[in-house]
């Protein structure tokens, strides 16, 4: 934990400034206002005049102010407060012990700013229900403003106070109220919005089919309700949200129920149902529910400290504006340290952290950038408290920071990526690695970390993990890289790419601290029914929260299919089959109309190798038209395909105001390109993890093979084999020069036999640069022939002809001759293949030849070859020169 500041110590040397003879102690949180600032209550006693009271105050945090504004005569139990936003009416909420009947009552005040402290008076009569008391914070002018503030009754009712300002000071009698809300067992404050949710028993519909008969005891049932009731400024409230909620677990008696009166945010509940609504800006709303349940018996005795049955420690997450409940279950903690475990929920960035004391920490990836599917799993945030002394809360427009009510400390939550770090190299899930690892590159853009992570990760390349992460690493960056720098109306494109390996809605089983923990996904149908449509506000689409949600929405409805990896891989399948380099011209690949004049593939690739080249090899290939190319023209062809046949539905309804449509080559390209970079980049950053460095190491391609020592080359080889199963799992391109590279490195590193299996499979890539080297490595031994002929043999026609004319050795001339003589007999004309073995024996004539017993044969075979075809067609040299080599090498 880092604790970066102790509102209390703060408050009590500001305290000391103006009294250092008092004491000040118990200091506690009243509440925060819409502006940030905070109530606060302590006790201010001094031992030599006896004298000890409870004292009220507003402390800015950003000025480090503390401003008193009422006193009390004696030590009171306040638990809440809130000031208007003029600074003239405090209310305050104090409790004590009832004196008609046992526990504690609830009364509320109010007292105006200024005023003798004596001058006060009671809102309402006392309750043994909890009571919260909130103002409404407007924009109208102070002159004109009539200072509204609820009052919150637990199971009894919401008021509405009005009270106009005048010049004299508000009166009991000048207070007027309405009853908003006649019972509910749940209710939440939101500053920010001005929003009051509320949970209620609500009748079901007794809408009947046709031929249905009704049902009385069905029409009598009522379903928890969560309603959210938005205060405008100038206009009446309105009902904006409506959800239909799923309680299985909540108590329905109140007698083992107890208030904790939670201030931060401002809720009124008891402990039997603990929820919590978050919501941003940007129009996320999260609906966060925890609860305990045993689902075997025997029971467990709330009242025992002592019992340790092992309990269910679940919560639910409602992320209505990505249509999912996401459902979380921690099995088997004892009761004694399950019921004291106070969670928190807090939303930061594109993730809602849930933090369960002494467990774990969840951040749920339920952001609006993509689909939520990439969940993370840590150790717990704090692991030096006991879950009796945390009971932390948010605080408004603080993403990194959190409050512990029990102390007061501010606590940084920018630890996690720490806690991240860690538990990517522990013995965490695939899925848990993929999911950090998608953090660091997509949300945090932060490529340096998944590097370290990627080179940590390499010394376990023979896990089964570690191509699936090599996997991520270029689905994530490559969408990162085209996020960047695009036009707001292409921004729809990007929900159509790859954003990640795992799947939506996979179940998740993670082991963490000895706790086995469960996370399952499922969807919300129909969420924009539960909320208020913008046609139907008060105002109508007025800009908020719920005009934000509600278009987001109607965009998540109509949402496209992402693309896939695997439409390429199978349009790859058939067509590398038939790949045949030589047979190919170079291509010209379209690039981005915004990208530059020039259209040549060559250009297209130039962004690839425009930094400090850190690669072990030359990035350049030695055949006509390299295999990268044409995987980087099939990547762009089904990519715009599909991008355009997404975008077309939404256009036909959105044709006027939907222009992604015209950025669809522009992304494509963008993408096809950021996925030849990243590809280069995991190469680096793998031949870095390798112990390759480009300042150290001056030798590159083969030499640099010829020159490592074998086990580094071995090491070399297998870390660079994951990285190729890895690219083309995925129908990514590899670098240029890569093939011959990895090829040659192959051969090194393991024996032939090994080698011509990779080869058969298509693993390795017999380009020109690499048979020769081979071929000149093999002596011209029976056991080097056999080496020679059978790479041949694999090898695409025409580049098995150029390296046959290279090769001066018998075994060359005798199967070009059979070849030029299986073209004449099967009818294929041309030019003569001539001999250019300067022998002497190439020119002799057929007349002149001397034919012996072991020749007899040859002139019946030539005379054949001269009756199908022309003399001019055949080359007389090769044949007698191939046959006389015959003859001396059998």
């Amino acid at each position: 934990m880092v604790s970066i500041d102790n509102l209390a110590s703060k408050l009590v040397s500001l305290n000391f400034v103006e009294n250092n003879d008092d004491n000040f102690n118990e200091w506690r949180l009243l509440g925060q206002e819409r502006d940030e600032s905070f109530l606060f209550s302590w006790v201010q006693s001094n031992p030599e005049l006896n004298t000890c009271k409870t004292c009220i105050g507003e402390y800015n945090y950003e000025e480090n102010t503390l401003t008193p504004i009422f006193a009390f005569e004696k030590k009171i139990e306040c638990i809440q407060a809130t000031i208007s936003t003029n600074r003239t009416v405090l209310i305050y909420v104090i409790k004590e012990n009832s004196e008609d009947t046992d526990g504690f009552s609830y009364k509320s005040f109010l007292y105006n700013i200024g005023d003798d402290h004596k001058n006060y008076f009671q809102i309402k009569d006392g309750s043994k229900k909890q009571t919260f008391v909130q103002f409404l914070n407007c924009k109208q002018p102070l002159e004109n403003q009539t200072l509204k503030f609820l009052l919150l009754i637990h199971q009894e009712g919401i008021y509405q106070y009005h009270m106009k300002m005048t010049s004299e000071n508000v009166t009991e009698n000048s207070l007027t109220y309405e009853r908003l809300v006649k019972n509910f067992f749940w209710a939440q404050w939101d500053p920010v919005e001005q929003t009051l949710y509320h949970i209620h028993n609500k009748s079901r519909n007794g809408g009947l089919a046709e031929g249905e008969e009704s049902n009385t005891e069905t029409n009598n049932k009522t379903i928890p309700t969560l309603t959210g009731l938005q205060f405008n400024d100038d206009q009446p409230h309105e009902s904006v949200l409506n959800i239909p909620l799923n309680l299985p677990h909540l108590n329905s008696s109140d007698s083992l129920a107890t208030y904790e009166d939670d201030v931060i945010p401002l809720r009124v509940h008891d402990s039997s149902l603990d929820l919590i609504v978050l919501t941003n800006s940007r129009g996320c709303v999260c609906i966060c529910h925890h609860y305990l349940y045993q689902p075997i018996q025997p029971s467990i005795n709330h009242t025992d400290e002592n019992d340790t049955a092992p309990i269910n420690f679940a919560y639910s997450v409602t992320a209505l504006h990505q249509s999912c409940v996401i459902h979380c279950v921690i099995n088997d903690i004892p009761w004694n340290r399950a019921k004291h475990i106070r969670p928190l929920f807090k939303l930061r960035g594109d993730f809602l952290i849930v933090f369960v004391p002494e467990v774990c920490t969840h951040l749920l990836d339920i952001g609006l950038m993509h689909e939520p599917y990439c969940h993370i799993a840590t150790d717990p945030l704090i692991s030096d408290r006991d879950s009796r002394s945390l009971y932390l809360a948010p605080l408004l427009s603080a993403d990194d920071y959190i409050i512990n009510l029990t102390n007061l400390d501010i606590i940084d939550m920018s630890i996690l990526e720490l806690l991240m770090v860690e538990t990517f190299k522990s013995n965490t899930t695939l899925e848990n690695k993929l999911s950090i690892l998608h953090y660091f590159i997509v949300h945090l853009e932060d490529l340096g970390i998944a590097s370290e992570l990627i080179c940590w990760h390499s010394s376990k390349p023979f896990t089964m993990d570690y191509p699936e992460i090599l996997k991520e690493f270029l689905i994530a960056a490559s969408f990162a890289s085209v996020q960047k720098n695009l036009p707001s109306d292409a921004n729809k494109i990007t929900t159509l790419l790859p954003i990640s390996t795992q799947r939506l809605g996979l179940d998740i089983e993670i082991k963490n601290r000895n706790y086995l923990i469960n996370l399952s996904q499922e969807v919300l149908w129909n969420a924009s029914m539960m909320v208020l449509s913008p046609q139907l506000r008060i105002v109508p689409y007025k800009t908020d929260i719920w005009l934000t949600l509600w278009d987001h929405l109607a965009k998540f409805s109509k949402a496209g299919l992402r693309f896939k990896p695997s439409q390429v891989l199978e349009k790859l399948r058939i067509s590398l089959e038939c790949y045949q380099p030589e047979a190919l011209s170079r291509c010209t690949t379209p690039s981005s109309p915004i990208g530059g004049t020039s259209s040549t593939f060559a250009d297209f690739l130039n962004n690839a190798r425009g930094q400090t080249d850190r690669l072990p090899f030359y990035e350049m290939d030695s055949c006509t038209a390299s295999r990268q190319e044409h995987i980087i023209s099939v990547n762009l062809r089904e990519l715009s395909m599909h991008l355009l046949k997404q975008t077309s539905n939404s256009l036909k309804k959105f044709q006027q105001s939907d222009q992604s449509n015209l950025h669809v080559h522009a992304v494509a390209t963008r993408y096809v390109s950021a996925q030849l970079d990243q590809s280069r980049q995991l190469c680096e950053i793998i031949c870095k993890a390798a112990t390759y460095d480009s300042e150290e190491d001056e030798d590159k391609g083969f030499i640099l093979i010829n020159n490592l020592e074998e086990n580094r080359r071995y090491i070399i080889f297998k870390l660079l084999e994951k990285y190729y199963m890895a690219v083309e799992a995925l129908a990514f391109p590899l670098p240029q020069g890569f093939t011959s590279f990895f090829t040659y490195l192959g051969y090194r590193s393991m024996d032939f036999e090994m080698f011509m299996q990779y080869v058969t499979n298509h693993v390795f890539e017999l380009q020109v640069d690499v048979m020769k080297i081979i071929l000149a490595e093999n002596d011209d031994s029976k056991e080097g022939t056999d080496k020679k002929l059978k790479l041949l043999s694999v090898l695409p026609r025409q580049r098995a002809k150029r390296l046959l004319n290279q090769w001066n050795h018998p075994i060359s001339v005798i199967l070009r001759a059979r070849e030029h003589s299986q073209n004449i007999l099967s009818g294929v004309t041309g030019l003569p293949t001539r001999s250019k073995n300067p022998n002497p024996t190439s020119s002799i004539g057929l007349g002149s030849y001397h034919v012996g017993k072991n020749m007899s044969p040859l002139d019946t075979f030539l005379d054949l070859l001269t009756a199908k075809a022309s003399l001019t067609d055949i080359d007389f040299g090769l044949l007698i020169e191939a046959t006389e080599l015959a003859n001396e090498y059998d």
